[in-house]
């Protein structure tokens, strides 16, 4: 007992409201703005994703990374299936949103989500034991998100879904991204990150329209023939077992330039300017709670006989 009370305590975030045991608040009415007020829904949802159990998070991405190729497949059939005419790219690119849209209203565990939402709690209290926290998301999500990419490349090569021209859809769709040299797989990568984390950051407020928040967002990320890295894993991954592509180019150049970017984008670019924006307005309303507390012990202290 005492064991699991202590492995339990390991994955506590450290926060402001674990140390004083107050709940988190989240309405508008009790916090300065409405950017204040989406923050903390962010921050809230990301110390749950923060402290949950290491197997569900990897069972989680893994199927994350099988929705994820939804996005392959919907953009190679209307590929193959629509003539080729100059408006064939910008219809086609709305098969890429089918995957996102999967994920993200099944609740699955996606990589570039949590470039902000498990943040978060670390900007506002970056601890080592926090900044681990996040390491161990990161590499959990990460991992199972490419092995379920993966499986789902592997699947689309070996067994016989689809016909000849879907199949040369998804080798032309693939090789459009490794046009792109080390360079324009991180700029690329910053950007998408952005978008995403952009996303993160409207659907709390989003309400009904959260389904066109997700295609809107993530149709950016195709038309602008950005990098993603586990719709991209997909991708690359499909041309390494088909033999396309040795399979050292899934690492470099696009992997490690993509992932560098996905973070920069959607971390320090995003997560940062979002947090720094309500920090002031936070830190004043606390100072606020704080001389409101004092005063009212002072004053029980002058009504004492």
């Amino acid at each position: 007992m005492a064991g699991e009370k202590q492995h339990h305590d390991d994955k506590d975030v450290d926060s402001d409201e674990h140390t004083q045991g107050k709940e988190i608040e989240t309405g508008e009415e009790n916090l300065p703005s409405k950017a204040a007020a989406v923050h903390e829904v962010i921050r809230m949802e990301g110390e749950k994703e923060l402290e949950r159990d290491g197997q569900a998070l990897l069972w989680s991405a893994v199927a994350a990374g099988l929705s994820i190729s939804a996005s392959l497949m919907a953009k190679g059939i209307l590929h193959a299936r629509l003539p080729d005419t100059p408006e064939r790219f910008f219809i086609e690119n709305i098969g890429y949103t089918v995957g996102f849209i999967i994920v993200i209203m099944a609740r699955q565990q996606l990589f570039t989500e949590n470039t902000v939402t498990a943040v978060l709690p670390i900007m506002q209290k970056p601890t080592g034991r926090n900044i681990l926290l996040l390491l161990r998301l990161w590499g959990i999500v990460l991992a199972g998100n490419v092995i379920g990419g993966g499986l789902a490349a592997l699947v689309f090569h070996l067994v016989p879904f689809f016909d000849t021209a879907i199949d040369e859809a998804f080798r032309t769709i693939s090789m459009e991204i490794m046009k792109k040299d080390p360079q324009g797989m991180f700029v690329g990568g910053m950007v998408s990150g952005w978008l995403i984390a952009t996303m993160v950051w409207m659907i709390p407020s989003a309400g009904t329209a959260k389904l066109w928040v997700i295609m809107l967002m993530t149709y950016m990320v195709a038309i602008g023939d950005l990098t993603h890295i586990v719709v991209g894993s997909v991708e690359i991954l499909y041309l390494v077992f088909s033999g396309a592509i040795p399979w050292y180019e899934f690492i470099w150049p696009f992997a490690l330039p993509t992932l560098a970017g996905n973070i920069f984008g959607g971390t320090f670019i995003f997560a940062l300017i979002s947090h720094a924006q309500i920090r002031n307005d936070m830190s004043n309303q606390k100072k606020a709670e704080a001389k409101k507390e004092e005063q009212e012990t002072a004053r029980k202290e002058a009504a004492k006989p």
